[in-house]
């Protein structure tokens, strides 16, 4: 009897991937203050945890999101007055993006409002099965990467 696609390793590792990233999505959705969606929170991290003045192509490029879906974030976190977009000193045509006063504090609040979810994580799982877990998870990502068939 022929093995059923569930019963491949590779597609459950596939499916387990994608439920721990949908629930991850859904958890810090829940958690962000009111308006803030989760696209804009994962620019607003990425500002934060790289530092300020990323371009929206470096961006979109880290996020693995389209253009227009970037164009389309940033545009509403620049209306809420979270993010400001500047023109390159060295070059005008390009764009960088930089966390505002009020978006660092929408990001802390964010922060602080997950940290209990995150904190359990800690408590439930060891430091050393996250190290063990991510020489496959980052080998399986650049494969992944290098493929364009």
């Amino acid at each position: 009897m022929a093995a059923e696609p569930e019963d491949h390793p590779d597609v459950q590792v596939f499916d387990e991937i994608r439920y721990i990233e949908h629930l991850v999505r859904t958890t810090i959705a829940r958690k962000l203050p009111v308006g803030l969606t989760y696209p804009q929170f994962e620019v607003m991290n990425l500002l934060a945890r790289r530092g300020d003045g990323i371009t929206p192509l470096a961006i979109a490029r880290a996020l693995q999101m389209t253009k227009s879906g970037l164009t389309n974030t940033l545009q509403r976190l620049v209306a809420r007055s979270l993010i400001r977009v500047e023109h390159c000193s060295t070059d005008g045509r390009r764009k960088r993006i930089w966390l505002t006063v009020e978006g660092r504090q929408a990001y802390g609040a964010s922060m602080m409002a997950i940290r209990p979810k995150m904190e359990g994580l800690r408590d439930g799982f060891t430091q050393k099965e996250f190290r063990e877990a991510l020489p496959f998870l980052k080998a399986l990502r650049t494969w992944l990467g290098e493929k364009d068939d």
